[in-house]
């Protein structure tokens, strides 16, 4: 359980885009083998014609799909894409002004690339979401109108001959619209795949598939303090499904409020029997809340109905919520952080140092807690910078009179540094 994501999905983007990444990196390393073999096949026949110019252009697509395919390889894909991209669209620009002018015998046709470009960069942002990739998008689709609809040239501009041009345009079409039906067939067969599993996940939650793991929180003398709430999906007939394969595709189909309700109500259950047990009458139970969740409407009174109802002591339940909430609305979520806090509920602030919060957000959000992401755990002994780090976060906690709970302890060097920082959790 240590090593298993320890809540709803925490960090199932990340794993996500990861598995999506490895699928998506081999059919991109194989396309830039391609481009480039085609690209050295025309700057091969443009030098026997003497065109070194666009030899030259040529040698920058060959180029260009090497250095991507070698960023692929050594797992550097994002850069790989965000350089090709980028690249191409300024060579496909370039060759349009320059040497693809159209005229009545041939018409312009390199511009089309531009709308593989676009395929790509929508391909990558469903993979990484990013504001760059928007950006590259647009200027692919706006750069097409403007080719597509214009003759624009640059005027030191050196037009093909129409004769060559004429079979260039039948190779260069077909080649770009196969590109395209291959871009399409790989986001259908993705958005098919994705399609399948919401309606899987939806017939757990009918099927009361879902379960419920208890992780042990614990004191520095290894006390049991109480647990966290991990998620997990048993198929009939099959093992556990981590959250990081289930709930990237819950996120996107709006079925997280659902889910995360669920997961609410059977830890307040838990957590009413625990409280007519002596031995596990003081223990707390930690929740976590996806943004989605949280930001409904009637989340507070949802809470607080739970907690009258089974008659709960609200100081036992608390709520884990990620800093990735920062990047939402601060003014709605501090508010119903104060209405939780008013009720005597725990407020938790999740994975710390690793998303969207900042030192301003930290004083102002009316939490009890932070939770140090594991990466800041890991490699601490033997790292001094991450071990300044960590000093950093315990003397602001401090400051600011948070408790902290730290992640991923594995190693008795982690747990005594740890602390040596005044880590009580």
């Amino acid at each position: 359980l240590a090593n298993a994501p320890d809540d709803n999905g925490r960090s199932s983007r990340v794993k996500q885009a990861e598995d999506y990444s490895h699928r998506f990196r081999l059919a991109y390393g194989m396309a830039a083998l391609a481009v480039g073999a085609l690209t050295a096949g025309w700057a091969i026949v443009f030098a026997f014609m003497q065109a070194w110019s666009l030899v030259v252009m040529d040698g920058a697509v060959v180029t260009v799909a090497f250095v991507s395919f070698l960023l692929a390889r050594r797992h550097q894909f994002s850069a790989a894409l965000l350089f090709s991209q980028i690249s191409f669209f300024v060579i496909t620009v370039v060759f349009c002004l320059l040497f693809d002018v159209p005229s009545e015998a041939a018409p312009r046709v390199s511009h089309l690339f531009l709308l593989v470009l676009a395929l790509l960069g929508y391909i990558n942002y469903r993979r990484e979401s990013s504001a760059l990739q928007l950006v590259i998008v647009g200027l692919c689709l706006a750069a097409f109108v403007v080719f597509a609809s214009t003759n624009a040239a640059l005027p030191f501009a050196e037009p093909i001959a129409d004769h060559f041009r004429l079979y260039g345009s039948w190779v260069n079409t077909i080649i770009a619209v196969a590109m395209l039906c291959g871009g399409v067939y790989a986001m259908q067969r993705e958005f098919a795949r994705d399609l399948d599993q919401v309606r899987e996940i939806k017939a757990a939650l009918t099927n009361r598939e879902f379960e419920l793991f208890y992780q042990p929180q614990v004191d520095e003398t290894g006390g049991l303090t109480g647990a966290e709430v991990l998620l997990r999906w048993k198929r009939p007939g099959g093992g556990y499904v981590s959250p990081a394969e289930f709930i990237p595709i819950a996120e996107q189909a709006g079925l997280m409020p659902r889910i995360g309700d669920w997961v609410l109500t059977q830890a307040c259950k838990t957590l009413a029997a625990w409280q007519q047990e002596e031995a596990t009458r003081g223990l707390k139970i930690a929740v976590n809340v996806s943004v989605d969740q949280f930001m409904e409407a009637n989340f507070v009174d949802a809470v607080l109905n739970r907690i009258r109802t089974l008659e709960l002591d609200p100081t036992l339940l608390k709520l884990e919520l990620t800093e990735s909430m920062m990047a939402t609305d601060v003014a709605t979520i501090v508010e119903k952080m104060r209405a939780l806090r008013a009720a005597g509920i725990t407020i938790s602030l999740d994975d710390f140092g690793t998303g969207y919060s900042s030192l301003s957000h930290l004083r102002q959000l009316p939490i009890h807690e932070i939770k140090i992401d594991r990466s800041f755990v890991q490699d601490a002994p033997g790292n001094k910078r991450n071990r300044l780090l960590l000093k950093s976060i315990f003397d602001i906690a401090n400051m600011l009179e948070l408790s902290v709970v730290a992640e991923g302890i594995e190693t008795k060097e982690q747990l005594l540094l740890l602390k040596s920082f005044g880590c009580t959790a």
